[in-house]
């Protein structure tokens, strides 16, 4: 369920907010990075993922955010559970003043075929890039959260 506006600020502001993020190999070493549009991260590239919603499974959650971040239909049966991480920012995607964002995610590592990404879509991510562990660690247009992934 999507809180509406007023509900979501009072949710980032008092508690942390449950993620899944998709650590998407092509097979070759490489993961997928998109460039964020949206606060928090804004302008950094990042993993791909997103909120678990209320009453969302997490194999419901996961096939979601793929089909909503990659326009792919993915199963959390094919994919591997990497860790639990924490992401904390010290702003909010509504820009409201005087909270951050604390995030508790759930990341997913998961191979796919280099051919499988045709066209991604641009609403979260104006830009896609797949990037070697050591191109994300040496990138400072990488988000601190993300690469911490890779370490």
């Amino acid at each position: 369920m999507w809180l509406d506006e007023k509900s979501f600020i009072e949710v980032t502001k008092n508690s942390p907010l449950v993620s899944i993020d998709l650590l998407v190999e092509d097979g070759n070493g490489r993961f997928l990075l998109g460039k964020r549009v949206n606060k928090p991260a804004q302008g950094f590239w990042f993993v791909p993922g997103g909120r678990i919603l209320k009453n969302q499974t997490l194999k419901q959650a996961f096939s979601s955010l793929a089909k909503r971040e990659l326009d792919l239909a993915l199963s959390l049966d094919d994919a591997k559970l990497r860790g639990v991480y924490e992401h904390f920012y010290d702003d909010n995607f509504f820009e409201v003043a005087g909270f951050g964002t604390h995030y508790v995610v759930v990341a997913y590592d998961i191979v796919l075929p280099s051919g499988t990404f045709e066209q991604l879509p641009k609403d979260q991510h104006e830009e896609w890039a797949f990037l070697s562990p050591w191109e994300i660690e040496d990138r400072a247009d990488v988000h601190p959260s993300s690469k911490a992934f890779f370490r």
